[in-house]
């Protein structure tokens, strides 16, 4: 068994996918799923699929609230997060650059908001 992909609602799919294209995807199909527009992107060994819902609710903050419970973040390791974060643009940081100690690795770490506000991770590995 193999993860296939992840699924983001988002309330823009085109300020999505410009988002996650900055973070090295490329869309590999557009399509619709009911009467709303969506995509496969791929690229850097992973899949998500972007959907865009027609009348989004304001979405939780999983990362400000510790006692959310669900789908945390995705993760990106990238070679500088300077670079990365730069790449980005405007963009909100959630946490900025950081060391840490993952299990038996370290990291520089950094969050970042996407443009519907999910956490996203990037790491640079020490």
């Amino acid at each position: 068994m193999q993860l296939h992909h992840t699924s983001i609602r988002t309330a823009d799919i085109f300020q999505a996918i410009a988002f996650y294209e900055r973070l090295g995807l490329e869309v590999s199909e557009r399509f619709t799923t009911g009467s709303t527009l969506a995509c496969w992107m791929t690229g850097s060994d992973t899949r998500i699929e972007l959907i865009q819902v027609p009348r989004p609710a304001p979405p939780p903050d999983p990362f400000a609230d510790e006692q959310y419970v669900g789908f945390y973040h995705l993760s990106f390791l990238v070679e500088s997060l300077e670079a990365a974060i730069d790449e980005l643009g405007e963009v909100r940081i959630l946490l900025p650059p950081t060391p840490q100690c993952i299990g038996a690795h370290h990291y520089r770490v950094a969050f970042v908001a996407d443009p519907d506000g999910l956490p996203i991770e990037l790491l640079e590995q020490q």
